[in-house]
């Protein structure tokens, strides 16, 4: 039978009654409870080991908390939830954990991008008629608003992407018999001189080069049915089943980056074969095949390597074999230039 949980307090020791920190009030909010339980009361309370209940904790990405009470309710019943699918036997503690380091991962930098996002509405409504006194405030209020409506296309838009990825699984992998490995066309777009230009601009600049860069590349890879893996900033990452749509997509990413007069050039390398995908990134020799790639192809070109040139339809494509060059892991490589006829 679970403990009875200490109540939410309004206050800490030592504070006057009834006056909450920022933080608190900010917790509170998103929340719903204040931290009144320490890891050891969340770990007894769900029936784990404290080792188990910081494990977990670390795969969200969160800091070791000690002995300070900086878990709710909430928390606890998270952990009993995930408990409850280790209990049925469904899948093991050990998966469970890296479930969790999924979720934490994905969440984290999507809270991120959601309050970078939202900052200037915070300041909107600050400089309005509806003012609150302070950021604080309007930030509550904005939080009120959204979390709902957000909360239910977060289950909507996790929904459909898991049957996607289940769909994009059965697949790519029908050919092998390891599930665990798919044939994939992988992409590596790359600004070119991102450093130097970077040099040269202020902050907000570069933050919105790089969120136009990424957001258009989503777009172009998305429209092809692909999926982006990762970004970096100055480059992105991504995967499609079919080579001839991944050309497409780096004749859209060089349209739409590379002859923008405002966004520097951009650079694109193919290459095709096996990867392991992996806690949702992919890894394999194409991978690193198509970075190395990249790194020598000119601005606003693509070049692929020779395993995407024999799976292109020689009736829509040209390919041609360009000189030899070393590339770091694969020794002397002859890229190929690609074309429509």
């Amino acid at each position: 039978m679970a403990r009875e949980r200490p109540r939410p307090l309004s206050s800490k020791p030592g504070r006057p009654d009834g006056e909450i920190s920022v933080p608190e009030r900010l917790d509170l909010a998103v929340l719903g409870q204040s931290p009144t339980m320490t890891a050891a009361q969340v770990a007894a309370e769900t029936g784990i080991t404290i080792d188990q209940a910081r494990r977990l904790w670390r795969a969200l990405g969160f800091p070791e908390m000690g002995n300070e009470h900086a878990f709710s309710g909430v928390d606890a019943d998270a952990v009993g939830a995930l408990m409850s699918i280790v209990d049925s036997g469904a899948v093991d503690f050990d998966m469970a954990v890296n479930m969790t380091r999924g979720v934490g991962q994905t969440m984290s930098r999507l809270a991120d991008w959601e309050v970078a996002a939202l900052a200037g509405r915070v300041e909107e409504l600050e400089a309005g008629e509806h003012s609150t006194g302070s950021r604080v405030g309007s930030a509550l209020r904005l939080i009120e608003e959204l979390r709902g409506p957000f909360e239910a296309m977060l289950v909507y838009a996790w929904r459909r992407h898991l049957a996607a990825s289940v769909a994009r699984m059965e697949a790519m992998g029908a050919a092998h018999e390891d599930l665990h490995t798919v044939d994939v066309t992988v992409g590596f777009a790359d600004l070119v001189s991102f450093t130097a230009l970077s040099n040269e601009m202020d902050r907000e600049q570069i933050g919105d080069l790089v969120e136009k860069f990424e957001g258009r590349c989503h777009d172009v890879v998305s429209v092809h049915g692909g999926r982006i893996i990762k970004s970096l900033g100055d480059s992105v990452l991504f995967v499609i089943a079919d080579p001839a749509s991944a050309v497409a997509v780096a004749e859209g990413i060089i349209t739409v980056i590379g002859r923008d007069a405002r966004m520097p050039d951009v650079r694109v390398g193919l290459a095709s074969g096996a990867v392991i995908p992996r806690l949702g990134d992919v890894f394999g020799p194409p991978v690193n095949m198509a970075a190395r790639l990249t790194a020598v192809a000119r601005r606003n070109r693509l070049i692929i390597d020779q395993t995407t040139a024999d799976l292109l339809p020689a009736e829509d494509f040209e390919t041609r074999r360009l000189p030899a060059r070393p590339l770091r892991g694969f020794g002397l490589v002859e890229p190929v230039a690609v074309r429509r006829r």
